[in-house]
């Protein structure tokens, strides 16, 4: 392999906005600051979160209520 020609590999610390933190190993040569980890994910801790981003769901929960109501007439 030659000496030159791939980046260090380096120990970085991750923070996440949830205030988790770990280290692992990349080539990044700062800390990772990342939204979401496994210690918040939806996925791994089995809770629901709905991010709602200018009122899309409410938007679409009140469409497809009305839908709901004219399909049960």
């Amino acid at each position: 392999m030659k000496a030159a020609t791939h980046p260090s590999y380096n120990e970085v610390r991750v923070l996440c906005a949830c205030g988790n933190t770990f280290t692992t190993r990349s080539t990044n040569r700062g800390d990772i600051h990342v939204e979401i980890c496994s210690a918040c994910h939806p996925f791994f801790t089995g809770k629901q979160k709905l991010v709602d981003t200018a009122g899309r769901v409410e938007r679409f929960r009140r469409k497809y209520a009305k839908a709901g109501e004219t399909a049960k007439k």
